[in-house]
């Protein structure tokens, strides 16, 4: 016997517009059935995984102790990582390094921490 990942949770205030952010960072859309307000929301990727963004009163006050690690699909890690900016996402470190390897790590709009890697293309091209 073994488990499976059903789904992967975000604790969030505002589930709506947590889940919208990371639609558009998946390149996918929120679910039709939610709605501003609603207590949790739920967002695919690409790949057909869940994310499920729930509703707490507490506000977040210390690392993830889990986090989200993301591979660009089409273009190289710092385009990528411009792109999350300007989607909403905020720098939290830095770990690249001047021989390409390394990763960013960045925050969403409520402060939980995910890492932008390098893409496949960039770890094939320096193998």
């Amino acid at each position: 016997m073994s488990a499976r990942i059903r789904n992967i949770s975000i604790d969030c205030h505002d589930t709506y517009a947590l889940a919208g952010f990371w639609a558009q960072v998946f390149g996918t859309g929120r679910q039709p059935d939610d709605h501003p307000g609603d207590p949790e929301a739920m967002v695919r990727t690409t790949d057909g995984e869940t994310v499920l963004f729930l509703q707490v009163p507490e506000g977040k006050t210390v690392k993830n102790r889990v986090h989200l690690c993301l591979e660009p699909a089409d273009r190289p890690r710092d385009a990528e990582v411009e792109r999350l900016l300007a989607l909403g996402a905020t720098r939290v470190d830095d770990q690249r390094r001047p021989d390409g390897t390394g990763w960013v790590v960045l925050a969403d709009p409520e402060g939980n921490e995910f890492c932008v890697l390098r893409s496949a293309a960039e770890r094939e091209a320096s193998a």
